[in-house]
Formats: structure tokens, sequence, C-alpha cells
């Protein structure tokens, strides 16, 4: 259960940290915006601190493509990609 929590904060921060960024700068009304390298500045920084703080826990594949990988690859069961 503890593995599906943090992978649930993880796509959590990923989600709103990157996203967020997006639609910041999606907006009409800001015109200072940090532009495509500040989005893509957030999504990085937004992975970094996830693969620090529960990569020891989970393994830190927030997207679901990476644990689809991982298992193709043989680095993860195919019961724990499942579950």
């Amino acid at each position: 259960m503890k593995k599906y929590c943090a992978e649930f904060v993880g796509t959590m921060m990923l989600v709103f940290l990157g996203c967020g960024a997006a639609i910041l700068h999606g907006l009409p009304n800001i015109h200072e915006g940090s532009g495509y390298l500040g989005i893509a500045v957030a999504f990085g920084l937004a992975l970094i601190g996830m693969a620090y703080s529960i990569g020891n826990i989970s393994g830190c594949h927030i997207n679901p493509a990476v644990s689809l990988a991982m298992c193709l690859r043989s680095r993860m069961e195919v019961k724990e990609c499942i579950y």
C-alpha cells in the first residue's frame, strides 16, 4: 500500500506542478511568463524532486508508460506492473 500512495503523490505533484506551469503560461492576462523553458523546468524539477523523495519507496515510475516499459524489459515483475 505504501508504494501505491507514493506513486499517487508523485503523479499528483507532476500534474500539479507541470500542468500548472503550462496553464499559467496559457492565461491571456499574464504577459510576463516563463515561456516554454519554464514549463520544461517545472516538469523536470517535479520529476527530480519526486525521484529523490519517493524513489526508494516505489522506484518512482510516475508515468504508467515507464512501468510498462520496465515490465517489457524484464526489470519489473508482471505482477507488480499490473497492481
